[in-house]
């Protein structure tokens, strides 16, 4: 009897860890503020433009298969893109707002801002220097292929 008392106990605790970890995140989905709004403000923006541009993506190639399909109406194959765009948009909005995720958002920006850019002089030369050097490694593992494709082939080893 004891037992079954601290199964229970156990399986009740479990349920409790989970709906406590559901519950702030639907609690989150709903709230209209936005979580230090002054930090990290580029990341966000840029973050929320990407999620929204996929779920835009979706719902463009939703609207497609509807307006495909001879079982939904016109109206229908407009209403719900339309809706599941909306929806998407209001989740990445919430999404980049998330006290976790923002804070990793407004990190990003913090080390972003640290970095040391090139100059566009610095650039281009690097640029060159990784161009030629990608050229001159496949002339080189050309002439090696090459060779051997014609050693190997008077041997007889191989066809070319």
């Amino acid at each position: 009897m004891r037992e079954a008392e601290q199964l229970r106990t156990k399986k009740m605790s479990k349920e409790k860890k989970s709906s406590a970890v559901a519950a702030p995140l639907v609690r989150e989905l709903f709230q209209w503020g936005v979580y230090k709004r002054s930090q990290g403000r580029i990341a966000r923006q840029i973050s929320f433009a990407a999620i929204w541009l996929l779920i835009g993506v979706g719902a463009w190639r939703l609207n497609g298969v509807l307006q495909q399909s001879s079982t939904a109406s016109r109206e229908l194959a407009f209403a719900i893109p339309l809706a599941v765009g909306i929806l998407g948009g209001w989740i990445a909005y919430r999404l980049v707002n998330l006290p976790s995720f923002a804070d990793f958002l407004i990190a990003v920006e913090a080390e972003m801002n640290k970095v040391s850019w090139p100059t566009r002089a610095e650039l281009i030369r690097s640029s060159i220097v990784v161009i030629f050097s990608i050229l001159f490694l496949a002339a080189v593992l050309y002439s090696y292929d090459s060779f051997w494709a014609f050693l190997l082939g008077r041997l007889g080893v191989m066809r070319h």
